[in-house]
């Protein structure tokens, strides 16, 4: 296939996944995800600028979560989202370890890479979902979003601890992220809030927050590391600031309107384009045992806590946080990089972690919808 109709291609599976969407009113993740599966398995394949923009899609998805998080919520209900967080990573990453090191007789690395990809939560499709479904300013959003991120962080940490060799450029990437993050705290007012820049075609303010996440990206990849936890971070404590006044919460319209428009749906076709089914077919059995192993893992983690924090909308809660995408693929990539898994394991993790992030929203938006719950009510006291 010639590369120049590759753009071509992509730009009519993102269109018609938003099409589709409203038409089934699904999350046009799902529908993306599952463009990207049928389109890469009929032949499209992956090209070095979908790379690097889809990259930055999961960076940017994962940033305006952060925004979307209210720091008194999350101080108020820490132990809430630190207990669901906490054991939605544990329950499945032990769970899948040991079934794949006793029972399919991985290797120790490869069995640890299954437990670490399948532990996560997708930051960026609950975060779709939940704007998508006008549930990100509530109660029950902020706290989902802030249980994500404990999940996320536990993934982090397990594979930076048990795979990742520090270098001097480890160092320099934790370093340049925080004095990032410092600098966009203290100084980034100067950007929003100068009558100069403001309400501009151009979209300064927009341009300056895509500065800040290409730095993480550089620095990241220096590091060998990943620019999600720090645009979270930065997210996160930025989040006041884009609620503010009007005219912030304009700047973060404007941002996720850019994002959806082409940057975030290349994150999840090229999600899509890496599932081989042939691969996964030749091993089917291993996949769906996997996939169950998630799923049950998920539920006994975070079912009964989201019972008790959250009664009116557990199960929805417990399906979101069974999703996976950027990390679990980031650990997949990591293990065939390193030789630590084969490319049959690589192809069964990544198809694992794609169906998890479409099955359980799939269920969760057509049945659990806590759209009418007492629970769903904005944080500032708006229905």
């Amino acid at each position: 296939m010639k590369a120049d109709i590759v753009p071509l291609i992509v730009g009519l599976l993102v269109f018609m996944a938003s099409l589709i969407s409203l038409k089934l009113t699904l999350s046009v993740a799902i529908i993306e995800i599952l463009a990207g599966a049928i389109a890469g398995n009929l032949g499209l394949k992956t090209e070095d600028w979908m790379l690097y923009l889809g990259g930055f899609g999961g960076i940017l998805l994962t940033f305006l979560a952060g925004t979307e998080i209210d720091v008194d919520l999350m101080k108020e209900r820490f132990k809430q989202s630190f207990l669901i967080g906490f054991f939605s990573f544990f329950a499945p990453f032990t769970l899948v370890f040991l079934y794949t090191y006793y029972v399919s007789h991985w290797s120790l690395p490869a069995a640890l890479i299954a437990g670490t990809a399948l532990s996560t939560t997708s930051l960026a499709v609950v975060y779709s979902v939940l704007v998508e479904t006008h549930l990100s300013s509530t109660q029950i959003g902020k706290l989902i979003m802030a249980s994500t991120f404990i999940t996320d962080m536990g993934t982090a940490l397990a594979l930076s601890i048990l795979f990742t060799k520090p270098t001097v450029y480890t160092g320099i990437f934790i370093v340049a992220s925080i004095l990032v993050i410092l600098f966009a705290v203290k100084f980034s007012h100067r950007i929003f809030d100068n009558p100069k820049l403001k309400n501009k075609v151009i979209e300064p303010e927009i341009k300056y927050i895509f500065l800040l996440l290409l730095a993480f990206m550089y620095f990241g990849n220096l590091g060998n590391g990943h620019a999600v936890l720090p645009a979270f971070v930065l997210g996160l404590l930025m989040s006041r600031h884009f609620t503010e006044t009007s005219t912030t919460r304009a700047v973060r319209n404007r941002l996720r309107t850019v994002a959806y428009a082409m940057i975030t749906p290349i994150f999840f076709v090229l999600g899509g384009l890496r599932i081989s089914l042939p691969m996964i077919l030749a091993a089917l059995g291993l996949f769906l045992m996997l996939f169950l192993l998630k799923i049950v893992a998920k539920f006994v983690g975070v079912y009964f806590l989201a019972k008790k924090y959250i009664p009116g909308g557990s199960i929805y809660t417990t399906l979101l946080m069974s999703t996976g995408l950027t990390f679990g693929t980031i650990s997949s990539v990591f293990g065939l990089n390193a030789g630590l898994i084969d490319q049959t394991q690589y192809s069964v993790l990544v198809g694992v972690v794609i169906a998890s992030a479409v099955i359980p929203t799939f269920i969760a938006q057509k049945w659990f919808m806590p759209v009418h719950s007492e629970d769903i009510v904005d944080i500032n006291g708006e229905s």
